[in-house]
């Protein structure tokens, strides 16, 4: 099976995706012969890990300066966990806990505002990319300082390498992708722990995520959307694109063939030069949310060059209350990162536009009703 997987990486690498699938599925159909469903499905996992993120790795180190950050993890302890970085807490409290349900166990990382008066507030639940854990991705995307700015509650689920080696979420495993089961179930356990232990705005939870982390973020929005109010995805793949380890890598260069979406509001940032998952994955994501309906009006394409940023293209959608329902921004010479991020995080982009500010402004516009 090694073999088979070099060798589709090679032809993906050089745009041959059909025939990498063809021989990808050969080869797990081969080795499923013997096995159960569950046991193929467990070796997938493995296989993705191990040799995605050699790909990945392979990708991001040919990426220019200017288009990402990879922090050094010199102060990693002996445990290879970063170092919490110092920008993660401002005001408030970032600390770790854990959750457990049937479906399993994770930690994750709580920061609560320095203002916070047990007064309800909203939540926004980030989930981390591939290679990230919860401190890094918070000190990358500086969501808490606007939390402290605008009042709200983050918490950061984490992966574990006992999950997924490379922190992946297993997003596109069919195991991974219904309610009540799985990371699904154990990501909304989380967010409903936390809604239960503090004052949370029930009408104002949010879901957002970076890469594996976005297509993990429209798996929740499309396996619960009565928990969340809105979704952002950043450089992800919309829900059930892929449904095993082939259709994951066609799905990263293709966009694959999305499933249905739920009605919440959506919005989606990615940048036009990303090799890892391809810009088509944001189209694929914009045209699943636009089949629900509901949509009666669009403003855009709309080209905006900030000073000493990246230009992007904005196009929104909104129903005929003129609020928006899809949003998407195109970032213009952008690569696999966050934009308007903090290098002391991985995997970010530090010129505008700036991708937190225009989540959290898209989430406040949108209540459940």
């Amino acid at each position: 099976m090694d073999t088979k997987m070099n060798e589709a990486l090679r032809l993906t690498m050089a745009g041959r995706v059909s025939e990498a699938t063809a021989l990808l599925q050969r080869g797990l159909a081969g080795a499923g012969s013997a096995a159960s469903g569950g046991a193929t499905d467990a070796r997938s996992r493995r296989e993705l890990d191990l040799h995605l993120k050699p790909d990945l790795e392979r990708e991001l180190s040919a990426l220019p300066d200017a288009g990402r950050h990879t922090r050094t993890r010199a102060g990693a302890g002996a445990s290879g966990r970063s170092a919490t970085p110092r920008t993660a807490e401002v005001d408030g409290r970032f600390r770790q806990l854990s959750h457990s349900e049937r479906a399993g166990t994770r930690d994750y990382y709580l920061y609560t505002p320095g203002g916070y008066a047990s007064r309800p507030v909203p939540l926004v639940v980030m989930l981390h990319g591939g290679k990230q854990d919860a401190p890094d991705f918070a000190a990358g995307t500086q969501m808490n300082e606007l939390a402290e700015q605008h009042s709200f509650f983050v918490v950061y689920p984490e992966q574990s390498r006992k999950a997924n080696q490379g922190r992946y979420w297993n997003w596109f495993s069919t195991t991974d992708q219904r309610a009540g089961a799985g990371e699904p179930a154990i990501i909304a356990g989380i967010t409903r722990a936390v809604m239960r232990n503090f004052a949370v705005d029930r009408a104002r939870v949010y879901v957002a995520g970076l890469s594996a982390g976005g297509a993990m973020a429209a798996v929740m929005a499309a396996t619960y959307p009565s928990l969340y109010a809105a979704v952002g995805v950043h450089s992800g793949i919309a829900y059930g694109a892929a449904r095993d380890v082939g259709s994951a890598f066609t799905a990263m260069r293709t966009g694959g063939a999305a499933a249905s979406a739920s009605a919440v509001p959506l919005i989606v940032i990615h940048g036009d030069r990303d090799t890892i998952v391809a810009p088509v994955n944001a189209e694929k994501l914009i045209a699943a949310r636009l089949a629900v309906g509901d949509v009666t009006g669009r403003e855009g394409p709309i080209t905006v060059r900030g000073d000493g940023g990246h230009p992007y293209t904005r196009t929104v959608h909104h129903n005929a209350g003129g609020l928006a329902v899809a949003r998407s921004l195109i970032v213009h010479g952008g690569r696999h990162a966050w934009y308007g991020g903090s290098p002391v995080g991985s995997y970010t982009d530090s010129q505008a536009p700036d991708s937190s500010a225009e989540m959290i402004r898209f989430f406040l516009e949108h209540p459940t009703t």
